[in-house]
């Protein structure tokens, strides 16, 4: 009796929940609605001289993009905001369950003096499949990339030129239901910041040393690894603590009695080597459940394999492959990819207490690397004109 009711209201609030996504996806925001509102108090911006003080994520540009949602009423309009805080009360369910998702997309000052985004489709998609998935209302990706674009249109002074140089776009979606049962949102909002950047890494784009370490694990299959949400990276503060007390930049996280290769810090990993069929392979973990579906992992496979140069693979390979393999001398490189970092190269993987170096062959990085950063950055900063990954803005 209990244990049967109790599966039928669990079934009444999923089915009620997914009522709630469907229902919001169709209605919003909507970029014809949108309302502009100029800063009257616009902020200093960091002078081109300046620029290699930027750092990440700590300077915001005058303005943000609001967008708020209940399940009576659906979106409302989406508004241009001057840049400020948010005010929620204690009892939001963001604070206490993790209610919260968020993407990574950057915008880029050509050599033409114009402004480009990079695949933004792919973040609005994967942005949509985490709402999804934490239950929060879905939202018409294409009208909000419009929203998006404006707010990049808007604070266009604020990018910095020069490769290696960005405006970090930072959508979030959190719920705001202010009463504590656990439960899809009744209340939710969905904003965006932006952030002038630089070198994602205090060393720049030098190679990392990884810390391979079985006591933790980022994901698993049935979580939520696939989407990106706050709860998977809070997780990760203090291993990451533990790796860089040992010399570590990043932790290189495995899953499983096989020990599994997954993810390297917020990165996607890659292993170029001499795989067992004597084959030059370019290789990354399947998209599996476990793994963030990355941008810039998508275009790294898409160029390899546009290519045609070597084998390119989606596949499970476990640690202790990889560590014969280094000492075999079949790995020619390895890097991580990711938006905020774009490609880095890894130097060494720490693994059982031993150090295992990572060739390198043009001293502090690989020239698989290089080349995906030369290719990634000349369609970003414009050198490839109208490219398709790269719709201008402004």
């Amino acid at each position: 009796g209990v244990r049967f009711f109790q599966r039928k209201m669990a079934a009444i609030r999923g089915v009620v929940a997914f009522q709630r996504f469907v229902r919001a996806a169709s209605t919003g925001p909507e970029f014809s609605k949108l309302y502009v509102e100029s800063t009257l108090s616009p902020k200093p911006k960091f002078a081109d001289k300046d620029k290699e003080q930027l750092g990440f994520g700590k300077h915001f540009t005058d303005h943000m993009l609001m967008a708020k949602w209940t399940a009576e009423t659906g979106w409302d309009a989406p508004h241009i905001i001057p840049f400020q805080n948010i005010s929620l009360p204690p009892s939001a369910t963001v604070f206490h369950y993790g209610l919260e998702c968020f993407e990574g997309m950057k915008a880029f000052r050509g050599v033409d003096g114009k402004v480009r985004l990079f695949r933004p489709e792919l973040n609005m998609e994967r942005l949509f499949k985490s709402c999804k998935r934490l239950a929060l209302p879905a939202f018409d990706k294409a009208e909000y990339l419009k929203c998006i674009a404006a707010l990049v249109a808007k604070d266009a002074a604020w990018i910095p030129a020069g490769r290696g140089y960005s405006l970090y776009i930072r959508p979030t979606a959190i719920s705001t239901q202010p009463t504590l049962g656990v439960g899809a949102a009744s209340s939710s909002m969905l904003y965006t910041i932006l952030s002038p950047v630089g070198a994602y890494y205090p060393t720049g784009f030098k190679p990392v040393t990884l810390l391979a370490d079985t006591r933790f694990v980022r994901a698993w299959p049935g979580g939520t690894g696939d989407a990106k949400c706050g709860g998977n990276y809070a997780a990760t503060i203090m291993p990451q603590t533990e790796a860089a007390a040992r010399g570590c930049q990043q932790i290189l996280w495995l899953y499983g009695d096989h020990q599994q290769v997954t993810e390297a810090g917020t990165m996607n990993f890659f292993v170029y080597w001499i795989n067992d069929k004597g084959q030059k392979e370019l290789v990354t973990a399947p998209l599996d459940g476990t793994i963030l579906a990355g941008v810039t992992r998508q275009s790294v496979l898409d160029l390899a394999r546009k290519w045609g140069e070597f084998e390119v693979s989606e596949r499970k390979f476990n640690m202790p492959e990889l560590r014969d393999a280094l000492k075999a001398g079949k790995v020619l490189e390895i890097f991580g990819a990711g938006t905020a970092a774009t490609v880095s190269p890894v130097g060494a993987i720490v693994y059982n207490e031993e150090t295992l170096p990572v060739p390198l062959a043009e001293k502090d990085i690989g020239t698989l690397a290089k080349r995906v950063m030369k290719d990634l950055f000349d369609i970003q900063y414009g050198v490839v004109p109208s490219h398709p990954w790269a719709p201008i803005v402004a």
